[in-house]
């Protein structure tokens, strides 16, 4: 996936080539006076993985977090007050 920056000027008149690009995979960022305002990404990006190898990087990324004593029960009893 390849990332460009455009100028907002340059979105405005060339939107129609900015999303073939997009459609392609690639993520286009919008600058107005050099600062990034916004973001073209694919809805579906073709990096989206296989759902084996994020189930994988779930259980990788919770390796070694501890709840600090507390239950899952009582975490979600105090998300509700």
């Amino acid at each position: 996936m390849t990332k460009t920056t455009v100028g907002a000027y340059e979105a405005k008149t060339h939107l129609s080539q900015l999303l073939d690009q997009v459609a392609a995979g690639h993520t286009i960022t919008i600058l107005r006076h050099g600062t990034p305002v916004a973001r073209l990404t694919p809805v579906n990006p073709a990096a989206g993985g296989d759902p084996d190898e994020v189930v994988e990087a779930f259980r990788k990324a919770r390796q070694g977090v501890r709840l600090g004593g507390l239950s899952v029960r009582e975490l979600i009893d105090e998300g509700r007050q």
